[in-house]
């Protein structure tokens, strides 16, 4: 392992990484249809908000170094079966959202083939196929070839809203709230699909070679970053599509063509079929390796635990997965859902593990101090928003009652490992292999064993390559 730690630079680019992805190519447009001009509020309501669910987790990162990242707050403020809780909420978020990602790649690769939703599907379906045959066979998208694909995107978002800009009609903004005000809140909560990861940095705290000094730094660069790239790509999709926005499956490419040509429309669905591509394959591996370390520690049935030690493959959680995701699309299909519901009942996951960490970031931080009352902010403002998901907050409500009463049942105690609870005062240990830390060392002689083992390991971006 290497002994090479992460600067400000490195970790800047991995925690943009976290946050912009492939979801950022469709959702301009879902949100416009939901709140019309207004969605740019909800865009900027959404990156004032996480100014303090950033520092909240900068905080909690540089205060307890570790890759278990929101699992490891959760499990110290809340014990183990809330962290189980937790894991739940990341596992089935994939079999929902991982196809809601890979349509978002399929819809560029169809507008670019001149093809319609036909095209879209089977494109998608090919995006996922690859997805999952490469984690089955245990290969991997390199971290630093993923930060290069999500520079390039970036880049290009700059250059399509520079070059956009002089079609910009200031009318496109009238009428400024045609569904009302209370739209915005549920514009929000849509797209949370693309705020959502800023807990993913602290998975990597024990990495930075001053923790206390370079989260914050990383933190304050990274909101001016995503500030510029959503408010701007929101706002000039607003002043240049207008009314047609709600209608585009591909805003991006729009944009492009405006200036460019249709030749712009091949390159951005290139580019977006690899950065889907390699969002999919990495949340893929993680999300995977999650299944079967809840298989492990009793949170899920004891034969999914196969593949979970290190350098092992998951492929009984891999075949879990993409059978749930299959019925979750079939399903979609079955009822009529678009995207846009999808999308929502994506974020509702997403947010509950949000507000979570945050719950954990006021009981684990200092009392009275900045860091502590921008927690109990954020909590409570990402708290109402989530509320915006309306019937969708079933999902994590669900997956949480499910979650207790699996880790209740007695043959779940009985395949659980015993593992001693850390007490209150000791800090985690940093295990450097993708698990949160917390359990306590020791002889079992004299120690009350725990219902269930260690928190859930992380799940977000992958490891960067430090060598």
């Amino acid at each position: 392992m290497s002994t090479q730690r992460l600067g400000v630079a490195q970790g800047t680019a991995i925690y943009v990484g976290a946050i912009l992805g492939a979801g950022l190519l469709a959702l301009p447009a879902l949100a416009a249809e939901v709140a019309g001009p207004a969605s740019v509020l909800a865009w900027a309501l959404l990156l004032v908000l996480c100014a303090p669910v950033a520092a909240t987790f900068a905080a909690l990162g540089s205060r307890y170094p570790d890759a278990g990242g929101i699992a490891t707050f959760v499990y110290r403020a809340f014990g183990r079966r809330i962290s189980a809780v937790v894991g739940y909420w990341f596992y089935f978020a994939w079999p929902v959202g991982g196809p809601a990602t890979g349509y978002v790649g399929g819809l560029y690769i169809a507008d670019a083939l001149g093809g319609g939703r036909r095209t879209a599907l089977i494109a998608t379906a090919l995006l996922l196929a690859a997805a999952f045959a490469t984690n089955a066979f245990g290969l991997r998208v390199s971290a630093r070839i993923q930060l290069v694909l999500v520079g390039l995107l970036a880049v290009l978002l700059l250059v399509a809203c520079v070059a956009a800009l002089r079609d910009a009609d200031s009318h496109n903004l009238t009428p400024f709230a045609p569904h009302g005000y209370p739209a915005v809140g549920r514009a929000a909560s849509l797209l949370f699909f693309s705020f959502a990861g800023w807990e993913a940095v602290t998975h990597l705290s024990g990495e930075f070679r001053d923790p206390q000094r370079d989260l914050r730094r990383v933190t304050a660069l990274t909101l001016v970053a995503i500030g510029v790239l959503y408010v701007g790509l929101a706002l000039t999709c607003v002043l240049v599509l207008g009314p047609r926005l709600p209608d585009t499956a591909v805003p991006l490419s729009e944009l492009l063509r405006l200036s460019f040509g249709d030749a712009a429309s091949a390159v951005t669905a290139t580019l977006a079929a690899v950065l889907t591509f390699g969002a999919l394959n990495s949340y893929l591996a993680g999300t995977s390796r999650l299944g079967a370390a809840l298989g492990r520690d009793g949170a899920l049935p004891a034969w999914l635990a196969k593949g979970n030690a290190a350098g092992e493959n998951p492929r009984r959680s891999l075949a879990v997965i993409a059978a749930c995701a299959t019925a979750v699309t079939l399903v979609a299909g079955a009822v009529g859902a678009g995207l846009k519901d999808v999308i929502l009942a994506t974020s509702a996951m997403l947010l509950a593990v949000t507000v979570a960490g945050l719950a954990a970031g006021v009981k684990l931080l200092p009392a009275g101090r900045p860091t502590w009352w921008g927690a109990i902010f954020a909590a409570l403002a990402m708290g109402g928003v989530l509320l915006f998901s309306g019937w969708f907050l079933a999902l994590p409500l669900g997956l949480a009652l499910a979650a207790t009463l699996y880790t209740r049942s007695s043959g779940s105690r009985r395949r659980a490992a015993p593992a001693t609870v850390p007490t209150a005062d000791r800090e985690p240990a940093d295990t450097g292999a993708g698990t949160a830390a917390g359990t306590a060392a020791g002889s079992a002689a004299g120690r009350e064993a725990a219902e269930w083992p260690e928190p859930v390991p992380a799940v977000g971006t992958p490891d960067p390559e430090l060598d």
